[in-house]
């Protein structure tokens, strides 16, 4: 792997005119935006190139709002809808969406504030899919002998990702990061499986779907005044009740940086994650985040892929990422790589993280970053589903109607100075939490050159 890297010295960027200014001036399609009676906020965006139609409903609440003793809740009644309802058995509703081509489908991840319902297909068959979608969303009834065979496939997946390296060392790190803040939780747990009941499940459907507290969007070959009619045939009916908003503690303060080793004593790699608190959807900072991470860690171009991998031969990949909510979520930085490498590697991450926050990028760099988001957000327009999800981030995060118009332009603005501060302050050494998941007798003594050390083992129990 190493022998045939090409050094960095050697790496040729290429001469790019600079950003077109014309590609700056992304008119995005504004939806129609009307409100149902029962309070469901509904976006309409009329795309007639394909003969398809999309509909996605956020509902405002999701795992964040998970019971302490429940991790799970969210994502076990989100998986479940689709198990039955009032009017259709499990196999029959698979059967009747499977008989148009369409897709339904539901979700709600670990450490978002939403829970989400999809559904697509031919625009010929929009008021069969409504009809599926809206059983799903109002009727769905949780039958126990459906819940006792997906508690089943949820605990062996449980056990499978509790022998991945890669999910004990976000595991460990989440809770790191936030604590006692329910972002720290990223799956559901043996207990929380076995313990839920169809009566919890009820429960949270009924406190939390409600439909003044969520979004639907429909994107495709629609138009307006026909699609209203029909929105209002399968939604209208959708009784709305008070819901209570997200109470959310802060998150704790930032920690002093640490490493935290899991001892997997079988592990021949060792999985690096090091990163901190990021921010806020709604930030300003979101832009001059997006471009200095594109630029420390976004893809097989950026410094961390260039650095560990085609330079030092030290990974097949080395990346960087950040989430945002209505809290702020993680910033983080990770790779595997070869056990004996470990300690070149945490130094190799470390001057990058030093180099971004100390130095200027330079103008060059920086523009083939800001082109690449510019023509990634572009070609991403094409696809009717990522418009329509923009447009809900608009919606449920309240950000300017002409976000995505000023967008590109917003990404040009970002200056060496603005990449500077920015990492400065996201990339913070002072609070950095490192997670190392590897066999502890090799990498334990260099880790503690690295910082105060903690050691788990793999249940998450901490041995020293």
């Amino acid at each position: 792997e190493g022998s045939k890297a090409t050094p960095l010295s050697q790496v040729v960027r290429l001469n790019r005119a600079p950003v077109n200014k014309e590609i700056l001036r992304v008119k995005l399609p504004r939806p129609r935006e009307f409100k149902l009676d029962n309070g469901l906020d509904v976006l309409v965006l009329e795309q007639h190139k394909l003969p398809t139609v999309a509909f996605m409903l956020w509902i405002k609440t999701g795992a964040l709002e998970d019971p302490r003793d429940l991790p799970g809740l969210a994502k076990f009644t989100a998986d479940m809808l689709r198990e039955g309802t009032t009017h259709r058995s499990s196999a029959q509703l698979a059967k009747d969406v499977d008989d148009i081509g369409a897709s339904l489908s539901a979700s709600a991840g670990f450490g978002s504030s939403t829970s989400s319902v999809s559904a697509s297909g031919l625009v010929e068959n929009t008021d069969r899919i409504l009809e599926l979608m809206s059983d799903v969303v109002l009727n769905p009834t949780f039958p126990d002998d459906e819940l006792a065979k997906y508690k089943k496939r949820q605990l062996a997946g449980l056990q499978q990702m509790r022998s991945e390296p890669g999910f004990l060392g976000r595991e460990r790190f989440y809770s790191v990061l936030y604590g006692d803040f329910p972002a720290s939780e990223v799956a559901a747990t043996p207990e929380s499986v076995n313990k839920v009941t169809r009566a919890e499940l009820e429960k949270f459907h009924s406190e939390y779907y409600a439909p003044n507290n969520a979004i639907l969007g429909v994107v495709g070959d629609v138009d307006y005044d026909s699609i209203v009619p029909l929105i209002k045939k399968y939604f209208g009916g959708w009784e709305s009740h008070p819901v209570t908003g997200s109470k959310l503690p802060p998150v704790p303060k930032p920690a002093a940086a640490k490493v935290v080793l899991v001892d997997r004593p079988d592990s021949v790699q060792t999985n690096i994650l090091a990163g901190d608190y990021a921010l806020r959807r709604n930030d300003p900072d979101y832009i001059p985040l997006t471009v200095t991470n594109h630029i420390l860690g976004g893809g097989p171009a950026a410094r961390l892929f260039l650095d560990l991998r085609e330079e030092k031969g030290y990974t097949y990949g080395a990346y960087s990422y950040f989430r945002s909510d209505i809290y702020p979520g993680p910033w983080i930085a990770s790779t595997e790589v070869r056990t004996k490498v470990t300690d070149g590697s945490m130094e190799a991450l470390m001057d990058e993280f030093k180099k971004i926050r100390d130095e200027d990028v330079p103008e060059k760099e920086l523009d083939e970053a800001r082109r690449a988001i510019v023509a990634s957000f572009a070609l991403s327009l094409e696809q009717p589903s990522t418009l329509l999800h923009a447009w809900l981030t608009v919606d449920y995060y309240k950000l300017s109607q002409d976000y995505w118009d000023q967008y590109p332009e917003e990404v040009a603005k970002v200056t060496p100075q603005v990449v500077k501060e920015t990492a400065r302050k996201y990339i913070d050494l002072d609070h950095l939490q490192v997670v190392c998941v590897g066999n502890g007798k090799d990498i334990k003594d260099v880790l503690k050159k690295y910082g105060p050390l903690e050691v788990y083992d793999t249940n998450g129990k901490r041995i020293e």
